[in-house]
């Protein structure tokens, strides 16, 4: 047979140097390496020192970007190392895997009806995990070092008998037919030009390869099938997706440990156990010398007692966890994450050609000097820089491309307007993200303007359209303010639910005010959130009546959220706003900050006082207002002792404690008679009612500050300079009641 085929396993270091030593042994005249077809073109590039491993072939479908594959390769994996020789030596090579056009026919698979999908790609067994445990093995890893990457050169020749005979006994994947007729198909092809052939593939391909079947079988499988058209790049991949815990069917477990035994000469276990040393010693573990000396003699110490022929994963990663580590399992998975697995990015060369949206956003990156990186980082903006501020507006736009290299951190930015809080992490997929968005614009800017603007033409409700506005904002996308306001106008003007419009104000206010410190004009907009919250103001009164238990809790916080959106909009409107009554979409004459202030607290005003208000409201208006200044102390204990008198339900009363306190618990420390109030009601609660009232009670004095809390019960035990709050104070014969109860779980005597 005039060619000579070589079985390995995917990504194995131990395959990779004997397919390497075997072919230039023979010194083929062209190779034949299982993967897609369409990306010959691609291998020139192989011999760029930019072109990094690990890295990945990315296909896809023209005309449908979200129909990709990735072909990995790490600097260990067999197909690499085979790529990277017949480049250097100029043999030809060709990719004999089925082409990946293919995988978009719907043609049957072998034996299916016509009419029939084909099956899910599926291998019926593991034939790695077949050999291992023929051999004794429960770990299938265990068993591959121990006979492949500690002993040498592999036998091919041995490898294809073994997979020969689990064949045999196994069931067929009807993908794996149809890919090994396209592959023998092109093995004819190349013997009747060429003499001397080497074919790199799966160990599992081999016997199908070597097997004699007429070719009017192999056409019959691969009849009327068509290509559809598909591009390929290379792109940068990661070891944490190569491993096979990420998905990735022929990953291995450990891509960082088989990256050690590939490229370390000699002393393996001592090598390994310094890196290891130097993870600990980063994150401040103290790890010495000594420590590794030790580590490495238990290592091979284990190896010795196991019967095997040198340390492997299990023994290095024992000793590091009892010697290194103090048998601390935070240690040994740091030492995991970040040497067994690895975080390695690869690179691909600047001058290959890619989409005009990746070489936008990789001259992006250079310009505000971020790098991808495959580890997780923190970045800490200030908004007030200009550098910040443009890395700001990337990472919002790619997160509107469905490409969220950052995320933000909840809560950090807080009421302040400067400060960002981000985690960035580079995911190799996001290669995939970037061909998707290409559809959408030639740039980072113009493909999330584009994308923007269908959004909001494609929005049904006006929170769709409302979370729209505010990331133009965040990710300055001026040009898509006109469609997003102009949709804004429209959703807004057909909505008639107060909810919604509630809803959406909080999200504009804060477009508002963080316009200023972007940059961004946000002058139309001050109108339109003008006009809505108008129209709250009207339509609230008709909306807060007969309400539920959960229906005024949901209203409560919408009430909270408009309320500290005006206090927003009465400091910022004027400055953001510019000239309202110019603005474009927009209302003439819109009302300033001061005087949506004042309209709101008047709507408020007109609500507290009504009798058909559920308490969590009545109080929470009441709070409101006393803040504002609208109500003064001595009003509020009035209309705090009407639903707290003798007669009225604890549970309402309670509910009207729930909405007044709900603004914090300080009010208690510093109003003296309204503590005197609230405990005089607590005490004439009847027992029979106070197991109702009581998770009222808890939730709302459980959301104080602990400060809040230690104040108010300092005040109750010891009572106050200047007088005493009736009823308050300490009952011995109360406390004592729990003791039993307290001993018991404390396990002792009270």
């Amino acid at each position: 047979m005039p060619e000579r085929i070589y079985g390995i396993r995917h990504h194995g270091p131990g395959s990779a140097r004997a397919v390497v030593a075997s072919l230039a042994e023979q010194r083929p005249s062209v190779l034949l390496i299982e993967g897609p077809p369409e990306a010959d073109d691609l291998v020139r590039w192989v011999s760029s020192p930019s072109l990094e491993p690990p890295v990945a072939l990315l296909g896809y479908a023209a005309d449908d970007p979200r129909q990709a594959a990735f072909w990995p390769f790490a600097v260990f994996s067999p197909e690499w190392q085979a790529l990277k020789w017949a480049v250097s030596a100029g043999v030809p090579v060709r990719f004999f895997d089925l082409p990946f056009g293919y995988r978009f026919s719907a043609s049957p698979a072998a034996g299916q009806a016509p009419d029939a999908a084909p099956d899910p790609p599926q291998r019926p067994v593991d034939p790695i995990g077949e050999l291992a445990a023929a051999a004794g093995y429960d770990d299938p890893e265990r068993w591959w070092e121990d006979v492949v990457e500690h002993r040498g050169m592999p036998a091919f020749e041995a490898i294809a008998e073994a997979m020969t005979a689990i064949r045999e006994e196994s069931p067929e994947d009807p993908s794996d037919l149809l890919r090994e007729a396209h592959m023998r198909t092109v093995l004819r092809e190349v013997r009747r030009t060429h003499d001397e052939i080497a074919v790199v593939c799966g160990a599992w391909h081999v016997p199908a390869l070597t097997r004699k079947v007429p070719v009017k079988d192999d056409a019959a499988l691969l009849k009327g099938r068509k290509k559809a058209k598909v591009s390929f790049t290379w792109v940068p991949w990661t070891y944490g997706r190569l491993a096979s815990w990420s998905g990735y069917g022929a990953g291995v477990r450990s891509p960082g440990w088989y990256h050690h035994l590939f490229t370390s000469a000699d002393e393996v276990v001592p090598r390994w156990l310094v890196d290891a040393a130097g993870v600990l010693r980063a994150e401040g573990v103290p790890t010495s010398s000594a420590h590794i000396i030790e580590a490495t003699r238990l290592a091979e110490a284990l190896a010795t007692m196991r019967g095997r022929p040198l340390a492997g994963l299990a023994e290095v990663t024992e000793a590091a966890e009892a010697v290194m580590c103090d048998a601390e399992p935070l240690r040994v998975e740091l030492i995991n994450k970040r040497l067994v697995v690895g975080e390695r990015l690869g690179g691909v060369p600047e001058e290959m050609p890619a989409l005009p949206l990746a070489k936008d956003l990789a001259a992006q990156q250079r310009t505000v000097r971020l790098k991808p990186e495959a580890l997780e980082r923190a970045l800490d903006l200030d908004l007030r820089k200009e550098t910040d501020l443009k890395r700001s507006r990337l990472l919002h736009r790619l997160r509107t491309l469905d490409l969220p290299w950052g995320e933000p951190v909840a809560g950090s930015r807080g009421l302040g307007t400067f400060r960002e809080e981000w985690k960035l992490r580079w995911q190799p997929e996001f290669a995939v993200r970037l061909v998707e968005g290409s559809m959408y614009g030639t740039t980072v800017a113009s493909a999330a303007t584009a994308k923007i603007a269908k959004a909001a033409d494609d929005a049904e409700t006006l929170a769709e359209v409302t979370a729209l506005v505010e990331t133009c904002l965040l990710a300055d996308l001026a040009d898509a303010y006109g469609p997003v306001l102009a949709a804004l106008d429209v959703r807004a003007a057909l909505d008639a639910d107060v909810g919604h419009l509630m809803a959406a104000i909080p999200a504009l206010a804060r477009t508002l005010r963080y316009g200023d410190v972007r940059k961004t004009d946000v002058q139309g907009l001050a109108a339109v959130t003008a006009s809505l919250l108008t129209r709250v103001c009207a339509g609230l009164p008709s909306a807060v009546g007969s309400l539920s238990d959960e229906a005024a809790k949901l209203l409560r916080d919408r009430i909270d959220g408009v309320h500290a959106a005006v206090g927003l909009l009465a400091d910022d409107m004027h400055a953001a706003a510019g000239p309202v009554h110019d603005a474009p979409g927009s209302a003439a004459g819109a009302p300033g900050g001061d005087d949506l202030r004042s309209r709101w607290l008047a709507t408020l005003a007109s609500l507290a006082g009504r009798g058909d208000l559920h308490g969590l409201l009545a109080g929470r208006l009441t709070r409101l207002l006393l803040d504002a200044g609208r109500l003064d102390a001595a009003e509020a204990r009035r209309r705090l002792r009407l639903p707290l008198t003798v007669g009225t339900p604890p549970a309402h009363g309670a509910a009207w404690v729930e909405g007044f306190l709900s603004g914090g618990g300080l009010l208690l420390v510093h109003d003296d008679a309204l503590l005197d109030l609230l405990d005089g009601w607590l005490a004439d609660i009847p027992a029979d009612a106070f197991d109702n009232v009581l998770p009222l009670l808890r939730r709302t004095f459980g959301a104080f500050e602990s400060g809040e809390r230690r104040a108010i019960g300092e005040k109750i035990a010891g009572g106050r300079s200047g007088g005493s709050v009736s009823g308050l104070g300490f009952d011995e014969a109360r406390a004592d009641l729990v003791l039993p109860t307290l001993g018991a779980l404390l396990g002792r005597d009270l």
